[in-house]
């Protein structure tokens, strides 16, 4: 009632295919721990079948251990074949997770999605393991004496490229360590260079990528290390990644985190970067302990260390950040401390990625902003960063402060505005555009910051940068220039400063200029009409009918503008032709 190969094996028998191997009983796994982990099949085989919870999820798992338990029956490996050993290292592990998993079923109370992807995962590995077995009996003899297949040129025919594929799969899991890597290493080259390789490894032979799964739990670092690589390519396409993460690829990628070998590491982070792009996937991620450790990684990163690794990790977090639940226990198990030891980095890759990440965490959650925010020298730290001669450190720290949004108070006090204004002195857009944001961000919430940039400044750097060669650059200046000027004080340091201010403000409201330009640009005119000097320069700048049609565009402000213009005599037959 079990499937087509339901068969029970007996000690007697299983004594008996135990000796046809004398050296059975060395290596990693004895003889008498191979027979404990039939009969414990067996057991397991037994006890499933009275679970009432996720029946057919059970009976689906007893179909396979069956048919396992048969495969051993016939069985004529030696245990001197290191893929066997693995194998059985591996089956152990199952079987431990498949009793928990039994046992909590049988009292089972809540939390069915976790404990269904458990299931399915647990489904995964022992069918893997297997197609495993299939494939390793009566291999073992004749492996070394193959034919090797070369490489299919480019624009060969799909069938030649999955026959090589499968040649390479074959020698995978050789128990020749050499032969084994150099397949591994070839597949990945044809992975690389090709797309259609990877649908041949995740679709057309699925065992192919079960294989590189099992493999992730290799004791063989550079095995490990080039099967994370190979799942990691194969995770590039989208479009794949449900078939890896039904595989098993999470968890197995997860483990080599926590155990796995320096040179897996790296790979396994981008493959796990790459998967939990997938909300659905971060879930699993986490479920199964990934946070943990992916944030070891990164607390664990210093100046010495594997940036790659780290950056990879870092990726991993940024995807795991929007989700609520996610955010929230990352900020209890000391993200925040995490982040801003990264951003204290003398590298600058691993500084910028702290910065990114707070930036991230501050700018989805009050909560964790707070927490930032209050951790001692933090805002002198970000505004100490603004003078660093890396504008990707510099973007970043101007990024971090506007997401923390910290108090002007805080900000003057540590120096910001002097920072700000050195920045704006420059010539980089990449840290000009942010800097210029900023500025108006501050003088539209601080009376006090916007007195000290007409003070300081301010208003001729960003006149200067109305010829910026960036639309969006120009309309930022723009605007940052109309809120220092929401201060009379600073309306009259202006005029009196730059002569030529208001002809300049109306050389940016031509027909060719983009709109949004425009409309600061009208902001910024609009605050200088509140002077009667400002008026009389509007009115002899011999722009009053460009004024007129940005009106008749229904461009608020320049009607606005007119009719402050308007009390003139000169303008006096303005009145009847406008109704404000």
């Amino acid at each position: 009632m079990w499937g087509r190969r339901e068969r029970q094996l007996d000690a007697h028998k299983f004594t008996h295919w135990l000796s046809f191997s004398p050296s059975s009983a060395t290596g990693m796994i004895g003889g008498e721990e191979i027979s404990q982990l039939v009969y414990r099949l067996d057991s397991l085989i037994s006890l499933s079948s009275s679970i009432k919870p996720f029946a057919g999820k059970w009976q689906s798992i007893r179909t396979l251990l069956t048919d396992l338990v048969a495969d051993f029956s016939t069985s004529s490996l030696s245990l001197d074949n290191p893929a066997f050993r693995e194998l059985l290292s591996s089956m152990t592990i199952s079987v431990d997770e498949a009793e928990t998993l039994a046992n909590a079923c049988e009292a089972f109370d809540g939390g069915k999605l976790l404990m269904k992807s458990n299931l399915d995962l647990l489904l995964s590995k022992f069918d893997l393991q297997r197609k495993t077995l299939t494939e390793l009996l009566g291999r073992e003899a004749n492996a070394h004496s193959a034919i090797v297949l070369s490489k299919p040129p480019s624009g060969a025919k799909k069938d030649d490229m999955a026959l090589y594929v499968k040649d390479l799969h074959q020698r995978m899991k050789l128990s020749d360590q050499e032969l084994a890597t150099r397949a591994l290493s070839s597949l990945n080259e044809v992975l690389a260079e090709d797309d259609k390789y990877a649908r041949i490894a995740a679709v057309d032979l699925p065992e192919v990528a079960g294989t590189l799964i099992l493999l992730l739990s290799s004791e063989e670092e550079e095995v490990q290390h080039l099967a994370a690589e190979a799942v990691s390519l194969v995770a590039s396409h989208p479009v794949y990644r449900p078939l890896l993460v039904l595989s098993g690829a999470v968890n197995a990628l997860i483990n080599v985190l926590e155990r796995g070998s320096l040179l897996g590491k790296r790979p396994a982070c981008t493959g796990l970067k790459k998967l939990t792009e997938n909300s659905d996937n971060a879930w699993a991620f986490s479920a199964h302990g990934g946070v943990t450790a992916v944030l070891r990684i990164c607390a664990e990163e210093d100046s010495g260390g594997e940036i790659l690794t780290t950056a990879a990790a870092g990726g991993v977090l940024k995807n795991l950040l929007p989700v609520k639940e996610i955010r929230r226990f990352m900020v209890e198990q000391g993200a925040v401390g995490i982040f801003l030891k990264l951003a204290r980095s003398e590298e600058e890759p691993t500084l910028v990625l702290g910065l990114e990440l707070l930036q991230a965490m501050a700018s989805q959650d009050l909560a964790a902003r707070k927490k930032i925010a209050e951790e001692h020298g933090v805002v002198e730290f970000l505004v100490q960063l603004l003078g660093s001669t890396s504008t990707k450190s510099v973007s970043a720290a101007l990024g971090t402060i506007e997401a923390l949004c910290l108090s002007p108070g805080s900000l003057l006090r540590a120096g910001f505005l002097h920072s700000l204004l050195l920045l704006l002195r420059q010539s980089e857009m990449l840290v000009l555009e942010p800097a210029v944001a900023a500025t108006a961000r501050l003088a539209a919430i601080s009376e006090e910051a916007s007195r000290e940039m007409g003070r300081t400044g301010f208003m001729s750097e960003l006149m200067r940068l109305l010829r910026s060669k960036s639309v969006e650059g120009r309309a930022l200046a723009a605007a940052a220039l109309a809120r220092i000027m929401g201060l009379k004080r600073n309306q009259r340091r202006f005029l009196e400063e730059e002569e030529d201010g208001v002809g300049e403000l109306f050389s940016l409201l031509g027909p060719d200029e983009k709109s949004a330009v425009k409309k600061a640009v009208l902001a910024a005119l609009l605050a200088v009409s509140w002077s009667s000097v400002g008026r009389k320069r509007i009115a002899q700048s011999g722009q009053i009918q460009r004024l007129e049609k940005l009106a008749e565009m229904e461009m608020g402000d320049a009607k606005r503008i007119l009719r402050r213009a308007s009390s003139g005599r000169l303008w006096s037959r303005l009145a009847d032709v406008w109704s404000f």
